[in-house]
């Protein structure tokens, strides 16, 4: 469960799940590379990871919608690492719509970051794993994939193409000996403060009982750093080289997949 060695790329790494991933796999010796659009925050995270280490981190800026974006900064980082091989692909964004009158805007909004992001930044390190060896990339389902979210219908129906994404990858790709896995986490992230600071106290009431009221493991939405950190090590690192194609759920007993 150790990664020394391994050369690793952070999508999304400027705050709440990326930025404990750039820490978790620093600590357990990782050279990694954090990207994301916010480059003031991106290169804070990435600072503080790497005066803790023992693994080097450096930032490079990425959109991850934007296809010569991703392709510019995953050979610039592979240059960098002398390869890749692992990736860990958190960054997203989220809006509430209604099936409803969702717009085109917010749909395709929705798509270009959450499935054409996943895409993208998955074909890249593909690429460079292949030449590697082998790899492991972790890309970010959610729960709202795998269930009716009547307040979120464009996001729900982006993260259940990243599922099935995530299944297709993985059957296309284990024959490079290239793993592709989903977490669906259950996390307190800075995201997460910040609606919950926006919604009236009903509209928390009623998310308490859908969200966190199911959450077995104390009612509670885990802490990125010591919930989630661990299990990206652990499916970044050998310990997992037989497990490809899963949508894992790191959620306390939220919910289950089938």
């Amino acid at each position: 469960m150790e990664l020394k060695g391994k050369r690793a790329i952070v999508t999304g790494c400027a705050r709440g799940m990326g930025a404990a991933i750039v820490r978790a796999y620093t600590a357990a010796g990782a050279h990694v590379i954090g990207m994301d659009l916010n480059d003031e925050e991106g290169e804070r995270v990435v600072s503080e990871a790497r005066d803790i280490g023992p693994g080097p981190a450096t930032y490079r800026s990425v959109d991850v919608a934007d296809k010569h974006s991703v392709d510019a900064a995953f050979r610039a980082a592979a240059a960098e690492l002398g390869g890749l091989d692992v990736l860990a692909h958190p960054a997203a964004i989220h809006r509430s719509s209604s099936a409803s009158d969702v717009s085109v805007d917010d749909w395709d909004l929705m798509f270009s970051v959450n499935v054409r992001g996943t895409v993208l930044t998955n074909q890249a390190a593909f690429q460079l794993m292949k030449q590697s060896g082998g790899g492991s990339i972790i890309n970010f389902g959610s729960i709202s994939g795998q269930r009716p979210e009547v307040g979120a219908a464009a996001y729900s129906a982006a993260k259940g193409a990243v599922h099935a994404w995530t299944r297709t990858a993985a059957g296309t790709w284990g024959t490079e000996h290239v793993r592709v896995n989903a977490v669906l986490p259950a996390m307190a992230t800075p995201m997460y403060v910040e609606a919950r600071q926006r919604a009236t106290e009903e509209q928390n009431t009623v998310s308490y009982w859908r969200n966190e009221h199911p959450i077995a493991l104390g009612q509670a939405y885990g802490d990125p750093d010591r919930d989630l950190g661990p299990v990206m090590v652990f499916l970044a690192s050998d310990a997992s080289h037989f497990i490809t194609g899963q949508l894992i759920p790191v959620d306390g007993g939220q919910t289950s997949v089938r």
